[in-house]
């Protein structure tokens, strides 16, 4: 969409959006636990709850487009209600037995966190083993206040954690203070963020905490043998550094050698088998598995993403796995030594990096794997309840077009999800969290529903307080409402997610990390002049940890390689957006102006209709988004924009 049609269309619509408030009170009288941040701008408008998103109402893929239709809890199905509850009164854990047997009493002022893990471990070993998504255990949680003082661990299979309701005044209203056990002890030397190399214990990284600590976290706590003796003897506040150890790729993940005429690669865009190395152990493998497919960065890749860095040098390339997703195992050849997955990869898969006949980076060979998830944690979901975080000696007023950390010590996120899937949060309201709100890393086949999410006291430097979707799959995100908070993001390779229905007053976020075919639409998005990065007041920054610039956030940010590659690298092909209704506030004071706003048009980010396509001005591709928001990037340039479509949604037959 061209600059001119923007402000043309903007003319059309400024006199009916301009000066809408929605009348809330800063609550500057509420003590600090209970603020909720002002409103700053316009309201986006309701989203649109309670979906029918099961299989019978989803559409077959468009032709030429990705098929969406398995997206979300179990490809579809409908979240465990009442009936799927299991009747063993050992795995339904009522409001009197937490009191009776926990000692979790809503309102005594007490620290109820121990209790309820305490409830959750015993269903955890009587229960989860004979669990299944249609025997769920049922932990209810009472209304009034519990008080929460370190992370509470869902790695319980089969578990409904459920509230008595998620409006904070008359529901069940999580408070979190975390303890000195669990806010970061180390910050980088500026104080700006905590800092990962120094929360390190023996061989034990920071980096394994990834993406921080949260109140709850979906992820398994197994600790793998090699690292037992440094769990036993760390300080608490390093533990958990070495849980879900048993997952990382490094111990579980199996090496791969190159297809019959292969040219250095073990399979190719497309392809459902890949080939193990001769000396693969398949233990670990078997029908049903998950695992993460895992593709080596090469210096070919950093090029087709535009994203060397100039004046050639390694730079701030990386030996990592950028490119990845979590497949289910349909079958195993022993003798051939193969894999074969659910649905066909999305990327190329080169042997290591140089297999595909690139130099390597930083002289050193890195392997692409095959990752089995060995202790995944499985249908657990989140329901009916209020979080926030404490933070007595600040404002949550201040919060509001603030893109720095308020306290860095404290960020911590509200729900964590790792190395989990088919799993889901709904009707939870979240007000002040330390970071993110919700925020995955290593996740397929989530519902994440009917949510309003509202502020964070840490949204700068290090990547804080986003509506989060890192290394995540083929995951629902409807009808939520975000609110006071930094982006809604998918980077580091999220594929195959849709985001229906929403309504947010920040942008839709495409990060960097090769994300890609992921569907935005029906969303409501509203973004006032003071979102932008350059409106902070401490500790301000990028992902990566630069500076802040001094452009806008558009209601789209594409992350174009130059820039992204100080954090990851660019986006990948085919984002698609479509019947988004989403506007622009360009100064203060000033109209809410349309944002790619043809409504029956499919726009195609980094898609030439065959393949993947840097976004460019003349053939050349750009190298940062901001400057370029209101730019044409049609007709060759990167965004597809040749497919209409008539119908209410390219994911649904039918929409209220």
């Amino acid at each position: 969409m061209t600059t001119v049609g923007i402000v043309l269309a903007g003319l059309l619509v400024a006199w009916f959006v301009v000066g809408r408030d929605d009348g809330s009170d800063p609550a500057g009288a509420k003590p600090a636990a209970q603020q909720t941040p002002p409103a700053a701008g316009v309201d986006p408008g309701p989203p649109i709850r309670g979906l029918d998103l099961g299989t019978g109402n989803r559409r077959a893929p468009l032709p030429g487009m990705y098929d969406w239709s398995k997206a979300g809890f179990r490809s579809g199905a409908p979240l465990p209600g009442d009936s799927a509850i299991r009747g063993d009164a050992q795995c339904r854990v009522t409001p009197e037995t937490l009191a009776g047997e926990f000692g979790v009493t809503p309102n005594d002022g007490k620290d109820d966190t121990d209790g309820i893990q305490k409830a959750v471990d015993r269903i955890k070993s009587a229960c989860s083993p004979t669990g299944s998504y249609d025997k769920e255990s049922l932990l209810q949680l009472p209304a009034g206040q519990l008080d929460i003082s370190h992370e509470i661990h869902l790695d319980a299979d089969y578990l409904i954690v459920r509230g008595s309701g998620s409006d904070p005044a008359t529901g069940t209203r999580l408070v979190y203070r975390p303890d000195e056990n669990t806010r970061y002890g180390k910050l980088t030397k500026d104080g700006s963020r905590w800092d990962q190399d120094k929360t390190d214990y023996q061989d034990g990284s920071g980096g394994w905490l990834w993406p921080g600590r949260g109140l709850f976290r979906v992820q398994s706590r197994a600790v793998h043998p090699d690292y037992a003796k440094a769990y036993a003897s760390a300080p608490a506040d390093r533990k958990d550094l070495f849980e879900g150890t048993v997952n990382v790729h490094w111990k579980a993940g199996l090496k791969l050698r190159e297809k019959n005429g292969g040219g250095g690669f073990a399979a190719r865009t497309g392809d459902t088998v890949v080939p193990l190395a001769a000396d693969a152990k398949l233990d670990t493998l078997k029908p049903g598995t998950l695992v993460n497919v895992r593709a080596a960065n090469t210096r070919m890749f950093y090029e087709q993403m535009n994203a060397v860095p100039a004046g050639g040098g390694d730079g701030q390339m990386e030996n990592l796995h950028m490119r990845q997703q979590i497949f289910t195992v349909t079958a195993i050849d022993p003798a051939n030594k193969t894999v074969t997955l659910d649905k066909p990869l999305e990327y190329d898969v080169p042997v290591d990096s140089g297999s595909d006949g690139s130099a390597l980076i930083d002289n050193k060979k890195y392997d692409s794997k095959v990752s089995p998830l060995v202790d995944p944690v499985v249908g657990v979901g989140i329901e009916a309840l209020a979080i926030t975080q404490e933070e007595p000696k600040l404002d949550a007023a201040d919060s509001v077009h603030n893109y720095g950390n308020m306290d860095p010590a404290s960020a911590m996120n509200g729900i964590v999800f790792k190395w989990a899937a088919d799993s889901w949060v709904k009707g939870v309201t979240t007000t002040m969290t330390g970071s993110h709100p919700i925020v995955t890393e290593e996740a397929t086949h989530l519902s994440i529903l009917d949510n309003s999410l509202n502020g964070a006291w840490n949204k700068g430097k290090g990547g804080n307080g986003y509506f989060r979707g890192s290394r995540v799959w083929d995951s629902v995100y409807a009808g939520n409402t975000s609110r006071n908070l930094r982006h809604f993001t998918f980077q580091w390779s999220a594929s195959g997610n849709v985001v229906i229905g929403n309504s947010f007053d920040s942008d839709l976020n495409l990060h960097g990390g090769w994300e890609r075919h992921n569907l935005f639409e029906l969303n409501k998005v509203a973004v006032p002049a003071g979102h932008r990065p350059d409106s902070c007041r401490a500790n301000c920054g990028d992902e990566g940890g630069s500076d802040p610039d001094n452009a806008d956030w558009y209601p789209i940010w594409w992350a174009a390689g130059q820039k992204a590659v100080k954090w990851s690298g660019a986006s990948g092909p085919d984002n698609v957006f479509f019947r988004n209704e989403m506007t622009k506030q360009t100064t203060k004071d000033g109209p809410y102006q349309p944002y790619y706003a043809d409504r029956t048009r499919i726009y195609r980010f980094a898609w030439d209709g065959t393949g993947y396509r840097p976004l460019s001005q003349s053939g050349t591709p750009i190298t940062d988004w901001a400057g370029n928001e209101q730019k044409d990037f049609t007709g060759g340039q990167g965004v597809d924009a040749s497919g209409t479509f008539d119908g209410p949604s390219i994911f649904l037959k039918s929409v209220p």
